[in-house]
């Protein structure tokens, strides 16, 4: 079923046309993205589509029975609304019931009045009637997945990230099967990217998105377009096919170009000798070799490879000295955190991807680190039945007596979810927030570069030219060539007018790059980057990958995007819901597979100490049964053995109500047929464990039909389970 069809759409930017004579199509379940380089019109594009911008051509059709909910790049919102009142503001029925039937049972605890009470009564049937109870199931794992957790937080006291996290769970719980995602990964932690990349790649409903993170593209899409000199262009396949077809499309306009530069060497120089333009042959040959020298040339992409002349580092660089900083932790969760505990280092599988230990290799560089207790990627479970779930925020450890020494040369990443301290982190090496306890002893050579999240300019009335030259007017390269303020900006992008342009006139994205710019030729020696990648086109981040793996000095960064921590960061810096700061020696996927082996050798574990318990308890039974059997001191007089029907059950030795002498007991054997039967149901109970643990995971799927179905089969499952355990039971305690 086509869900989305554009034709003809075309846009103004504010010089030149950003697209023209766009046209495409989405089917129900298809998974796109729109790439291209900053200030092609990618959002622009979303925009128009999603009906926030008109276009100033061609028509968009969306399915009407489809529905459509987007995600802007800066998600707006009213400071004074609640979480709940943002997240459920949407206009479909079925949200509203479900809004205000967990509205009423917020209430319940303070008592319901007559008239809520049957207001009450009417939702639950509404919610029967609807068969809504499955969607409440689906909103309730996707909010305690995302951290959501006290909906009576006003907008205005989230952080960033969890201002994003709140829009794009509003979003996702919306009964709409077309999702318009632009940027969805920013300012995520890599943890909630993980689990929205496995929910988006399952779901069945259509997803079109603007983002820059190569593995979310690899991992979700099945279709690139690519919007490239006004125009769009579709590759059929992930990101990864995507760079395979560019690379051999790139191959053959390049030889194309050779041939059409051969032949027109041959007929310049026939221009050249003035020939005659009176014949028509002439005209028509001279008009051809017009077109061809006035085409547009194939122009292949560069790159841009730099290392700017470094400054010099001293024997001491950075000191932390048992650092501690509490703050309000900026998420929505509130959550009381586990005691602070003093353990050793984990040792993860992987030669590569072991723990940092403290050390002394005679540089002075060392690391004080606790266990690595960080919550598994890939084991989300949503949260218990009931209502949703409201706690307060409050004061904790951000970060604990956190100690370390930085080498030269080292880049190390920082991992942890929203709210956890990584900014914080950041802030007080660089002086901009203080310690509550701790010293900082910095070098005397030691320069800081920080790039922030969100730079700060003291004029925006310069322009970006002169923004730049304030730093340098001339860049000097590690291999002595010098590069002017002009053409150094020209390779991030600022060509011709804009360089001229004020700050206060560039978008957002584009400030930030401004920023970028001026950072890297200050020259600083040790370089701390907070979300570096945010906003920036992939062509921008292969330029500063390329610079950061080429640089000599420290390197600290904070990144969500997980391709460019793999490629620059080689240690990481583990940000525990503790305060305390763990370390992990290898690279951030890395680390995510050490904790996906980790979850599912726990969970392998508690199956196996569960199975445990329950041998150890039917042994107990079976004990407690022949010795009591042997004294014959029963309740109610009632001796089990004889009169004990083949199967074993006490229930068909005696009637109701009635009462066998007192007779010694005599042991039985299983008989041939209830040994069978035991063996038997071995087997089917370790089949229907494994048959609940996939229904388990079918009820937190995306796709509501099969969720209910999943419902409804895990009810016959558990019974079966109950009845087979029960009868397992019996068979066990004979002989």
């Amino acid at each position: 079923m086509n869900i989305l069809s554009v034709s003809n759409v075309s846009k103004m930017g504010r010089e030149a046309p950003l697209f023209k004579n766009v046209t495409f199509g989405l089917n129900e379940g298809e998974k796109a993205a729109i790439i291209g380089r900053n200030g092609t019109g990618k959002s622009t594009l979303l925009n128009v589509i999603a009906g926030v911008l008109n276009a100033d051509d061609g028509q968009i059709t969306i399915n009407k029975l489809s529905g459509v909910s987007y995600l802007p790049q800066n998600p707006e919102f009213d400071s004074e609304n609640t979480i709940r009142e943002h997240i459920f503001k949407s206009k479909s029925p079925k949200l509203k019931i479900i809004n205000e039937y967990e509205d009423l049972c917020d209430k319940m605890g303070a008592g319901l009045t007559n008239g809520q009470q049957k207001r009450f009564d009417e939702l639950t049937l509404e919610m029967d009637k609807g068969d809504l109870w499955n969607y409440e199931s689906q909103i309730r794992s996707i909010l305690g997945t995302l951290g959501i957790n006290d909906l009576s937080r006003k907008m205005g006291t989230l952080s960033g990230g969890m201002v994003k996290k709140v829009a794009l769970a509003q979003v996702l719980v919306e009964d709409t099967k077309l999702l318009l995602l632009d940027e969805p990964t920013n300012h995520l932690d890599i943890q909630t990217i993980y689990w929205l990349q496995n929910y988006l790649h399952d779901t069945k409903r259509t997803v079109l998105m603007v983002t820059h993170d190569r593995y979310f593209l690899d991992a979700v899409c099945t279709n690139i377009y690519e919007l490239f000199r006004t125009s769009l262009k579709l590759y059929q396949g992930n990101y990864s096919t995507y760079l395979e077809k560019k690379e051999i499309e790139a191959e053959i306009e390049e030889n194309t170009e050779r041939r059409i530069e051969s032949v027109l060497r041959f007929e310049r120089d026939w221009l050249r000798r003035g020939p005659c333009a009176r014949g028509t042959k002439a005209k028509a040959r001279i008009q051809r070799d017009m077109q061809l020298i006035n085409r547009e040339k194939f122009a292949k992409d560069k790159g841009f490879q730099f290392e700017v002349a470094g400054r010099r580092l001293g024997g001491k660089i950075l000191e932390l000295h048992g650092i501690s900083k509490n703050f309000l932790k900026g998420n929505a969760e509130g959550e009381s955190l586990p005691p602070a505990s003093h353990s050793v280092a984990p040792t993860p599988p992987s030669p590569r991807g072991e723990p940092l230990k403290p050390q002394s290799d005679g540089h002075g560089s060392g690391t004080a680190f606790a266990e690595t207790r960080s919550k598994p990627v890939s084991q989300v479970l949503p949260p218990q039945a009931g209502s949703l779930p409201t706690r307060n925020a409050r004061s904790a450890p951000v970060i604990k007596d956190f100690s370390y020494t930085f080498s030269k040369g080292e880049k190390i990443g920082i991992f942890g979810g929203n709210g956890s301290g990584k900014s914080t982190l950041l802030n007080i090496i660089t002086g901009l927030v203080p310690p509550d306890s701790g010293t900082i002893v910095k070098g005397e050579n030691t320069f800081f570069g920080y790039y922030q999240q969100n730079p700060v300019f003291k004029d925006l009335s310069l322009t970006v030219l002169e923004y730049i030259k304030e730093a340098a007017d001339v860049v000097q390269m590690n291999d002595g060539k010098t590069l002017s303020a002009s053409l150094f900006l020209n390779h991030f992008g600022f060509e011709g007018k804009i360089q001229h342009s004020m700050l206060s006139t560039l978008s957002g994205g584009e400030r930030k790059r401004v920023f970028l710019v001026r950072l890297l030729i200050s020259n600083p020696n040790f370089l701390i980057l907070d979300e570096p990648t945010n906003d920036f086109d992939i062509f921008t981040m292969n330029i500063l990958e390329e610079f950061l793996l080429g640089y000599k000095g420290c390197l600290l960064i904070v990144s969500h995007d997980r391709y460019f921590m793999d490629k620059i960061a080689d240690t990481m810096f583990i940000m525990e819901e503790d305060g305390s700061v763990s370390g992990f020696v290898g690279k951030c996927s890395e680390y995510i597979e050490y904790l996906d082996e980790k979850a599912r050798s726990e969970e392998l574990g508690s199956r196996s100490e569960n199975s445990a318990n329950k041998d150890k308890q039917t042994n107990g039974s079976k004990q407690k049964l022949n010795s009591e059997s042997k004294s014959g001191d029963f309740k109610g007089g009632t001796p089990l053995g004889e009169g004990v029907a083949e199967n074993g059950s006490a229930a068909d030795a005696c009637s109701e109500g009635e009462t066998s002498p007192s007779k010694p007991v005599k042991n039985r054997k299983k008989t041939f047929k209830e040994q069978k039967e035991f063996e038997n149901l071995e087997t089917e109970i370790m089949e229907l464990e494994e048959k609940k643990s996939e229904l388990e995971q079918q009820m937190a799927s995306s796709d509501f039909s099969v969720a209910q179905k999943a419902g409804e089969e895990y009810k016959s499952v558990e019974e079966k389970l109950a009845a087979d355990y029960e009868r397992w039971e019996e068979l066990a305690e004979l002989g």
